[in-house]
């Protein structure tokens, strides 16, 4: 199925995030920026679960319980994501690279099965990962249904209200465009975030 006009700018855009942001974690190089090749190491597990300030949310293993201000955490499995019904903390806790990365990774999932599937993951639902090579896969993952999603739709599909029946946004309430343009400024800015997490990680060892 040939993607709409209107949608293929912003696939082409979500390809370039996603493509950026796993060789910004996991090397040999990334792009940076200005179109030439910088090494990188791979994320570490240290890396992914390092907390860079004081009460930060995180992934914890789920016999440890949710972290500071947390109530619950999040998704399946033994390990789960610190998070708290609204209203939230605030100020908003700052969060780790493996809080972001569960975060996009999770999105990325649902919003593909109400868009595409069965309508009816919910966060409960997602297995959250411990470690860095587990959840690089798992956002991988993720980013790949939501573009297979995405090839599915048509022109009526893009200003249909509620195409996309996730429940955890406006999903049900906007034309599925305007998510689209979303799920794309939620992958750069929280990729832009573990980029710089990434960076403030390797200044602390020098």
């Amino acid at each position: 199925m040939t993607a709409p006009s209107r949608l293929s700018p912003l696939l082409e855009q979500f390809d370039f995030a996603r493509e950026r942001l796993v060789h910004r974690m996991t090397g040999p190089v990334m792009d940076s920026g200005d179109g030439t090749d910088t090494n990188v190491d791979p994320m570490t597990d240290e890396e992914y679960l390092w907390e860079p300030a004081p009460r930060c949310w995180s992934v914890r293993r789920r016999v440890n319980g949710p972290g500071p201000h947390a109530t619950l955490l999040a998704g399946t499995g033994d390990w789960g994501r610190d998070a708290a019904p609204y209203p939230h903390p605030w100020p908003p806790p700052i969060t780790t690279i493996a809080w972001r990365l569960s975060h996009l990774s999770e999105m990325l999932t649902l919003r593909a099965d109400h868009t595409a599937g069965a309508h009816a993951l919910t966060r409960d639902d997602f297995p959250v990962v411990g470690d860095a090579t587990g959840a690089v896969t798992a956002f991988d993952a993720g980013a790949a249904a939501w573009r297979t999603a995405l090839l599915s739709v048509d022109e009526a599909a893009l200003d249909t209200v509620g195409y996309c029946t996730y429940p955890h946004g406006s999903d049900p309430d906007e034309p599925f465009i305007d998510i689209v343009w979303w799920v794309n400024q939620e992958l750069l800015h929280h990729g832009a975030e573990i980029a710089l997490l990434r960076d403030l990680y390797r200044a602390r060892q020098h």
